[in-house]
């Protein structure tokens, strides 16, 4: 049976939310990667930056339209112990400007994937898996790298039984 990990970055606070800002306790992305957990077991694991990004989420889809354009690597705070003991790893993250946040990048490139299976998942707002699932390729070099699952964020809390069910026919 495959040895199973969840890495994921989320984020709380204010969200861009059916076309204005809520606020939400837990992140959507958070949240489809525990109903992955639940649907499949696993180990969770969230990528937390050094420097967090704004509080206000206009500043910080910003902050990261800059990171991207500058193929910014930023500072985690932690790395998951133990990697290599892992076979399959889904990566979850917010859609921001048609990819991964680049904090996933300074996780991602750490790592040697070969043999390894790669399950891409995003929540967003219209914009679906952009070309995130090209980058992983690119960075996850090695790796079979599965269809990813692109979760509307305001629907996220709804979408568990979507989410089990693609999550169990991908491992």
């Amino acid at each position: 049976m495959a040895k199973i990990l969840i890495v994921y970055y989320s984020r709380k606070g204010e969200n861009y939310w059916n076309g204005g800002l809520k606020n939400i306790s837990k992140g959507n992305t958070e949240r489809v990667a525990e109903f992955i957990q639940k649907a499949v077991g696993g180990d969770l694991f969230e990528v937390e930056t050094v420097k967090p990004y704004s509080e206000s989420y206009m500043t910080c889809i910003e902050e990261a339209k800059a990171e991207l354009r500058a193929k910014a690597r930023p500072e985690i705070k932690a790395f998951p112990e133990n990697f290599d003991d892992y076979d399959t790893i889904f990566v979850g993250y917010p859609n921001w400007w048609g990819t991964m946040p680049m904090c996933m990048f300074t996780l991602l490139e750490k790592y040697d994937f070969s043999d390894k299976t790669v399950i891409p998942f995003c929540t967003n707002e219209g914009s679906g898996m952009g070309g995130s699932e090209r980058d992983l390729k690119k960075l996850c070099v090695g790796a079979t790298v599965k269809q990813g699952l692109a979760i509307h964020g305001a629907e996220s809390a709804e979408s568990e039984s979507k989410v089990a069910a693609w999550a169990k026919k991908s491992v």
